[in-house]
C-alpha cells in the first residue's frame, strides 16, 4: 500500500510540474472517451426508439393481403386480388397451430367532427381482438365486444392524437362524434404509441368494429360482402413464425387457389423481417462505433506514450538518484506506469463529463433519442485506463532498465 500511494504521489507531482503538457497529453484522451459515450448514447438512442417503435406494430405477427392480378398481360397492383373474407379468418382460427389471435383490418380515411372541431384520420375497421393482436393497450375506457362487432354498434375508440385534436385535453369518453354523417358514441381511448418505423403517426386513428365500416362506410363488395381487408395473425411463440408461414400458405392456396407466375393470389408478410433489418443496422453501426472508438483511444494513447518517453529522457538522473538509494526496477515501472494511468483517467473523466453533456444537450435542443447508462461510463473510463497501461507499458519498462551509473552520468 506504501508503494502504491508513493507512486500515485510521485505521479500527482509530475503532472503538476508539467501541468500545460499533461493538460495538451490528456486531450487526446479526452476527445476520444466523448466522441465514445457520444456516439454510443445516439446509437443506444436509436436503437432502443426503433425497438419500441417494431414493437408497436405486434410481436408474433404475420400478415395477410390479397395479392395482384394481371390485365391482358399487366400488373394492377397489390391488393387488387379477390379480399380475404370472415370464413378466411374463421378458418385460420381453427385451423392453423399456435394462433393466439386474428383480426382483420379494413381502412379509409375520414373527417371526424366534434362540434366545431373536426380532423381528417384514418378509420380502421376491426375485429375485437384488434388490441391482442398489436400488443396494444387502452388509456381509458374499454374496447367493444363480440356482440357489438355482430351487432355492427356505432362505437369507436380514438387515438391520443384525435383526442388532443378534437376534445383539447377534455375526457373523450362516453362522448359523441360524428363521422360521414353517422353518429358514433366513444367508448375508449388508446395509450399513445408515437410512430411507427416508417414515420407514421399510430395515434393518428379511430378504431371502429369492422362490421360497422364494412356496412356503414365503404359498402359491400360485389363478390365478397363480408370483406375484413387485409389479416393479422399473432402466433404463441416468434420462433414458430417460419413453420406457421408455410402452413398458413398451405391452408390459403386451399382455400384460394395456388398462386401463378406474374400473379399472386395473397402475400404472407412477416413482420419479423422489420427486427432483421433492425439487427442488421445496430451490427453496422456497432462496428462503425468500436472502429471510431478505437482510433479515437489509439491516437490519445499515442500521445501519451509519446510525453511518456520524454519524461524519461527528462529524468533521467531522478530516476538513476532512485536506484542508487534502493529503488527495484519494478518501482521504478509501477511509477511510471502508473503516472500514465493517472493522466488517462483524468483524461477519462474530463472526456466522461463532456460526452455526457453533448448527448443531453442533443437530446434537448435536437430532439434526437439518447441513452447514457452507467455501464457505459464505466466502460469508456475502464477503455481510458486500459489506454494509459497499454501505452503506458513501453515508456515505464525503458525507465526501469535504464542503468543507475549511466543515468547518473546523464546530463
Amino acid at each position: 500500500m506504501t508503494m502504491f500511494s508513493e507512486a500515485v504521489r510521485s505521479a500527482g507531482l509530475a503532472i503538476r510540474a508539467n501541468l500545460t503538457r499533461s493538460l495538451l497529453t490528456a486531450l487526446g484522451i479526452i476527445i476520444g472517451v466523448a466522441s465514445v459515450i457520444l456516439m454510443v448514447a445516439v446509437g443506444e438512442g436509436a436503437r432502443v426508439d426503433i425497438e419500441s417503435k417494431i414493437a408497436s406494430l405486434g410481436t408474433n405477427l404475420l400478415q395477410l393481403r390479397p395479392g395482384s392480378s394481371r390485365v391482358r398481360g399487366r400488373s394492377v397492383g397489390a391488393d387488387t386480388r379477390i379480399p380475404f373474407s370472415e370464413r378466411d379468418i374463421a378458418e385460420i382460427r381453427t385451423s392453423l397451430s399456435g394462433v393466439v389471435a386474428v383480426s382483420g383490418h379494413l381502412r379509409r380515411s375520414a373527417t371526424a367532427v366534434h362540434r366545431d372541431a373536426n380532423w381528417l384520420t384514418n378509420i380502421d375497421g376491426v375485429h375485437p381482438s384488434y388490441l391482442e393482436v398489436r400488443d396494444w393497450e387502452l388509456l381509458d375506457g374499454r374496447f367493444f365486444g363480440e356482440e357489438e362487432y355482430r351487432s355492427a354498434g356505432r362505437l369507436v375508440v380514438l387515438g391520443s392524437t384525435v383526442v388532443a385534436t378534437l376534445f383539447k385535453g377534455q375526457n373523450a369518453i362516453g362522448r359523441r362524434i360524428r363521422i360521414a354523417d353517422t353518429p358514433f358514441d366513444i367508448i375508449g381511448v388508446l395509450q399513445p404509441k408515437g410512430a411507427d418505423p416508417t414515420g407514421k403517426d399510430q395515434d393518428d386513428v379511430i378504431l371502429v368494429p369492422l362490421s360497422t365500416v364494412r356496412a356503414r362506410m365503404m359498402g359491400r363488395h360485389k363478390l365478397v360482402p363480408d370483406q375484413v381487408g387485409y389479416v393479422s395473425v399473432k402466433l404463441e411463440d416468434e420462433h414458430a413464425l417460419a413453420e406457421a408461414r408455410g402452413e398458413l400458405k398451405s391452408l390459403l392456396e386451399r382455400l384460394r387457389g395456388k398462386s401463378e407466375k406474374g400473379s399472386e393470389k395473397f402475400e404472407i408478410r412477416d413482420l419479423a423481417e422489420y427486427v432483421k433489418a433492425k439487427t442488421a443496422t445496430e451490427n453496422t453501426l456497432g462496428l462503425l462505433l468500436a472502429a471510431t472508438a478505437a482510433i479515437s483511444l489509439v491516437v490519445g494513447g499515442i500521445g501519451i506514450m509519446n510525453i511518456m518517453l520524454v519524461s524519461v529522457t527528462e529524468r533521467t538522473r531522478e530516476i538513476g538518484l532512485r536506484m542508487a538509494i534502493g529503488a527495484r526496477r519494478f518501482d521504478i515501472l509501477f511509477q511510471f506506469l502508473c503516472e500514465a494511468v493517472i493522466l488517462c483517467l483524468l483524461g477519462g473523466i474530463v472526456g466522461t463529463l463532456l460526452g455526457v453533456g453533448s448527448a443531453t444537450s442533443i437530446a434537448k435542443f435536437a430532439n434526437w433519442p439518447v441513452l447514457v447508462t452507467p455501464s457505459l461510463i464505466l466502460v469508456a473510463l475502464g477503455a481510458a485506463a486500459l489506454t494509459g497501461i497499454g501505452f503506458g507499458m513501453l515508456p515505464a519498462r525503458r525507465a526501469a532498465r535504464l542503468n543507475p551509473i549511466d543515468a547518473l552520468r546523464s546530463e
